[in-house]
């Protein structure tokens, strides 16, 4: 169900050792509406910031302050303005977050998901705190999904004449949250309706909607609307919504009863490596 790449960029020889460049890699694909397949384009852009201190803390005095790097038709990471080390000595510690956005917060840093977009909702974040010299540039930045992702597949019992229009499917869940960007942790709001974005039906099943989630405890519950009806399935427990993971939840669906086929979590999975992504001066 899964696909998914590991973009790693090379060396520049001739960058000059007081600027920073980067080269950034993916853990894992960026989303797309239908499955996990896309890459980074180029136009695409991530913020970089960088501090010098401490791994544990983002300083309030930054060297690098949210620069925007800018992927180019070349495969390489254009900067907005040039990135200079504070010294040639000095740790230096990195936060990537994609898309790019600017943080003023970063032990609360709010956060909606919008699975109209799932492009914008799909936050990646890399985080280098292994205390770099210039010495040691370009900068290698690994990014991983932030959030969490959610498929719901569903098949229908004889009981109805055909296969029917399945007009939304909500889950009721967090739908925003704030982000502790080095602690990994993440502060969910109050639950409400989500809506899920239909997709082609996974093989085996008549219907097949998914969306990006706040990672989150508490979410059991998801309704159907069919022929202007409610459908409402709520779980005995919680079901998994982890970042970096996706959680597949399949229902039986009856015109009297919903059942639960199955729920299991898994792992965004590594996959082709691709060449590129370069900064430049």
């Amino acid at each position: 169900m899964v696909a998914a790449c590991d973009k790693e960029t090379g060396k520049d020889s001739g960058a000059d050792a007081r600027y920073i460049t980067v080269q950034a890699s993916i853990s894992q694909t960026k989303v797309a509406r239908e499955g996990n397949s896309s890459v980074f384009e180029a136009g695409d852009g991530i913020s970089l910031y960088a501090w010098t201190g401490s791994d544990a803390v983002v300083a309030e005095e930054k060297v690098v302050d949210g620069v925007v790097n800018t992927l180019q038709s070349d495969g390489s990471w254009a900067p907005a303005v040039q990135m200079k080390w504070a010294d040639m000595v000095t740790p230096h510690y990195f936060l990537g977050i994609y898309p790019a956005r600017t943080v003023t917060d970063f032990t609360a840093d709010p956060y909606t998901v919008d699975n109209t977009d799932y492009e914008k909702s799909d936050l990646l974040v890399a985080r280098q705190l292994s205390g770099l010299t210039a010495t040691q540039n370009p900068v290698s930045l690994t990014f991983d999904h932030a959030m969490a992702k959610l498929y719901v597949n569903m098949n229908f019992r004889n009981q109805w004449d055909e296969t029917p229009t399945v007009a939304a499917c909500e889950a009721t869940a967090a739908k925003s949250c704030t982000i502790d960007y080095l602690a990994k942790t993440y502060a969910a709001g109050e639950q409400t309706q989500v809506a899920l974005a239909a997709q082609d039906a996974a093989e085996g099943y008549a219907r097949s909607f998914s969306g990006i989630m706040i990672p989150q405890a508490g979410f059991r519950t998801v309704t159907l609307t069919i022929g202007g009806q409610a459908y409402v399935y709520t779980h005995a427990e919680d079901i998994p919504l982890e970042a970096g993971k996706y959680t597949v939840l399949n229902l039986i669906v009856g015109r009297n009863k919903i059942e639960v086929g199955s729920v299991s979590i898994n792992d965004w999975t590594e996959g082709t490596t691709l060449s590129g992504g370069q900064a430049l001066q």
